[in-house]
């Protein structure tokens, strides 16, 4: 398993590095105007090619190891990982065709997204198989339709959540770390080598790009890249949950809860406001701490310097925030009861915090 690891690890930053010397001098960076926008100068947004061939070489070979090397590490990774980098590849592709031309608009990349998703259920056989609610169970096990329907959409939905969050140096993929390493706690827990390593080889090829994307911010993973964690968790956390019955569907729910939640409250948000839900904006959680807590923090003479080091102070925060619904999750990865009230305090702590950001009303050693 860590073999995979140090693969995906050398060959992400290889690769990374490659894109990085290869679109320097070319606009492969957000519009001048954009509210996304808290850098100077031109970083490519090509990062998620770096990560995609990383995951690729890493699973692909530990397949083959598995298949034919008599699997000495005992992985028992079958073909069903190439299923898995094939269904992938829709929604990645459409990410980076986005970051190369920046004209895919949000409804093309919504139906690559969903084409991901629909390969997901229909050849790899993904479903959520159960709510943990014995009420809704009964329904799913007599209609499984309804599983199907649930997986389409959590995995249509999670790529897009991460592109909201992938707003400042490191936040996405360090979040993107936190959850693939809690996924493989509780994989191994259950005996699942196969996917733990699957999870494992993704937050190594993850860190492959990090070091290239934090602090110094020379390459941005871009929608390709957020597309990709999305894609590989939401997978994960469905096959977690429908291999092993003792896995609460709950734990991957708390564990990505601020992305999920980032997004459902951004749309409504946008529909208070009249203004549609694929409209960017700079009022998201991470844009809202950049502005109203780490702004004043610096004040370099180099603007360049100073938005730099703004952007690198955000996303801890987050980290931490990040956190607060991943440790409860680790802990109780079984118990749906506890696992659904964390959800719940969370909604209500975003809320809170939001709020009091909007209204500058920080506790001074926030500030």
């Amino acid at each position: 398993m860590l073999w995979l690891a140090v693969v995906a690890f050398i060959s992400a930053a290889l690769v990374s590095l490659l894109v990085l010397r290869w679109a320097r001098r070319r606009n492969f960076f957000y519009d001048e105007q954009s509210p996304q926008k808290f850098h100077v100068g031109e970083i490519p947004r090509l990062g998620g090619i770096g990560l995609l061939c990383g995951i690729l070489i890493s699973w692909l070979l530990g397949m083959v190891s598995s298949l034919f090397l008599g699997d000495p590490a005992i992985l028992r990774m079958g073909d069903w990982v190439g299923l898995w980098c094939v269904a992938l590849l829709p929604a990645v592709v459409g990410g980076v065709a986005e970051d190369l031309t920046q004209r895919l608009s949000v409804r093309y990349r919504l139906f690559l997204t969903m084409s991901t998703a629909l390969l997901a259920v229909a050849w790899v056989g993904l479903s959520v198989p159960r709510l943990g609610l014995f009420w809704v169970d009964d329904w799913m096990v007599s209609m499984p339709w309804i599983g199907l329907v649930l997986a389409v959409l959590a995995i249509t939905g999670l790529p897009h959540a991460f592109n909201i969050i992938d707003g400042y140096n490191g936040l996405a993929a360090m979040v993107a770390i936190i959850i693939c390493l809690a996924l493989t706690h509780v994989a191994l827990q259950v005996g699942d080598r196969a996917l733990a390593a699957l999870l494992v080889s993704t937050a190594a090829a993850t860190a492959g790009f990090l070091i290239w994307n934090y602090p110094r911010g020379l390459i941005f993973a871009g929608d390709g890249g957020a597309y990709l964690w999305g894609v590989v968790i939401a997978f994960a956390s469905i096959a977690l949950v429908q291999r092993h019955p003792q896995v609460s569907p709950w734990f991957p729910m708390l564990l990505l809860i601020y992305p999920v939640w980032e997004t459902v409250f951004s749309m409504y948000r946008k529909w208070a406001r009249g203004v549609s839900p694929g409209m960017a904006d700079a009022l998201h959680f991470h844009q809202l701490i950049y502005r109203r807590i780490v702004r004043g923090v610096f004040d370099d003479d180099d603007e360049a310097r100073d938005m730099l080091m703004r952007n690198n102070r955000t996303s801890p925060y987050l980290w931490a925030f990040t956190l607060l619904t991943v440790v409860p999750a680790v802990l109780f990865w079984s118990n749906t009861l506890v696992l659904m009230l964390c959800c719940a305090l969370f909604v209500v702590l975003y809320a809170i915090a939001y709020m009091a950001i909007v209204r500058f009303k920080l506790p001074s050693w926030l500030q």
